[in-house]
């Protein structure tokens, strides 16, 4: 095969054309496209290496969050623990105070209904105990039971306090007041000279005598001057018992 120069140079020349064809048209525009893709690539891995740094900040945040809600968590559960304890403990000390009061109250209404009823025994066995006396007092009283109170009673004449004798004297004396006797039995005329002498005596005064028969009283006298009664007689010393016992009830 014979080599032909021109067709050689036409092919250097068309081989040529070609290269500058395709480095003008096709390799530079190759070269930018790969050059933006690859700036475009590069800036995605820069925007993924940011989005995978922001990432992990989140999750680091979200780790520290969590770990300070697992504490917040933990110190409200002990505060609520604590003030549930400290509620407990107050809730039940009002309850034992509430109850330790009630107790009391208890205690002090038995104790009263204890006290009531052992007063109402008590009055009752008094006034039982007083109707007994009464009613045997009244069977085996006689003159000289009598007898002898009023012996009491002018024995007891001069033992007299000196603010009472004053106003005695002050109701005969000044006001005119008569001497009332009242006796269980009738005196006789020894003892009413003995109660009037010993009156007389003691109220430094004559004064009229005025006598009555009062059988209620069961055995003894009782002597009235003006408002002032001296008294000596079962009748009066049962009430004044059952009255003293009332009274210091």
């Amino acid at each position: 095969m014979e080599l032909s120069w021109s067709t050689l140079l036409l092919e250097i020349i068309n081989f040529a054309l070609l290269m500058w064809l395709l480095l003008h048209f096709f390799y530079k525009p190759l070269l930018a496209v790969i050059a933006r893709r690859q700036a475009r690539i590069e800036q995605q891995l820069q925007q993924a290496e940011t989005l995978q740094a922001e990432a992990q900040a989140l999750k680091s945040r979200y780790e520290n969050r969590l770990s300070h809600w697992e504490q917040e968590r933990q110190s409200a559960r002990e505060a609520l623990t604590t003030e549930l304890a400290g509620q407990r403990c107050r809730l039940e000390a009002e309850l034992k105070h509430s109850l330790e009061q009630q107790r009391e109250k208890a205690q002090v209404i038995a104790q009263r209904h204890e006290t009531e009823l052992q007063a109402r025994i008590e009055r009752q066995a008094m006034l039982q105990a007083a109707q007994f006396a009464t009613r045997l007092l009244t069977e085996s009283a006689g003159p000289e039971l009598q007898d002898r109170l009023i012996q009491l009673l002018l024995d007891s004449l001069p033992a007299l306090e000196a603010e009472q004798l004053n106003e005695l004297r002050t109701e005969v004396q000044d006001n005119g007041a008569c001497i009332e006797i009242n006796s269980a039995f009738p005196l006789s005329e020894d003892q009413q000279t003995a109660l009037h002498q010993a009156l007389e005596t003691l109220l430094e005064k004559p004064a009229p005598l005025k006598l009555n028969l009062d059988p209620a009283l069961i055995a003894g006298v009782r002597i009235g001057i003006g408002p002032w009664v001296l008294q000596t007689n079962v009748l009066d010393e049962l009430r004044g018992f059952v009255e003293l016992y009332h009274d210091g009830g």
